[in-house]
C-alpha cells in the first residue's frame, strides 16, 4: 500500500477500482452514442502515468462531439470526476479526454488506423467488455 507524505496509507486497490469504474463508464457511454470498436486497455503494468485507455471510433464529427460531451457529462456530473484536459475537439479526427488515471481516445476511422494505439500498446491487457457493453458495437476484439 502506498503512503502519502503525511504517512497515511492510500488504498491503491480502491484507486484502481475507481479508474476501472471511470473507464467502463466511458466505454458504455461511447456505446450509447453509437461508438464502434470500443476497447479498454489496462495500462497499469506498462506505465505509472495512467491506468486505462478507452478507445472508440466514431463515423462523423457530430458523433465524435456527442461521444465526447456525453462522456464528460457521465464522468463529471454523475461520477464526480474532473477532466484535466482535452485535445483535438475542434479538428474532430482524434479527440483525447484526459481524466488523469483514464485517457479516452475518440477517433475517426482513418486516424484510428493511422495511429494504431492497440498495436503501439500491444502488451497492454484488454479489459473484457462482453458483460459491460450491451450491443455488438464492442467487437469480439474487446476480449482477451
Amino acid at each position: 500500500m502506498a503512503r502519502t507524505s503525511a504517512s497515511q496509507p492510500i488504498d491503491t486497490s480502491s484507486a484502481a477500482n475507481r479508474s476501472l469504474t471511470l473507464a467502463l463508464a466511458a466505454a458504455r457511454t461511447a456505446e450509447d452514442n453509437r461508438g464502434r470498436d470500443i476497447v479498454v486497455l489496462d495500462m497499469r503494468a506498462l506505465t505509472p502515468i495512467f491506468d486505462y485507455f478507452v478507445i472508440a471510433t466514431g463515423t462523423s464529427r457530430r458523433q465524435l462531439h456527442a461521444m465526447s460531451e456525453e462522456i464528460d457529462h457521465k464522468l463529471e456530473d454523475e461520477l464526480d470526476d474532473r477532466r484535466m484536459g482535452i485535445e483535438g475537439y475542434r479538428e474532430s479526427q482524434w479527440i483525447l479526454l484526459d481524466y488523469g488515471s483514464v485517457i479516452i481516445h475518440l477517433f475517426d476511422e482513418s486516424m484510428r488506423r493511422y495511429y494504431d494505439l492497440e498495436g503501439l500498446w500491444a502488451q497492454a491487457k484488454r479489459v473484457d467488455l462482453s458483460t459491460v457493453l450491451r450491443g455488438s458495437r464492442g467487437s469480439a476484439s474487446n476480449r482477451d
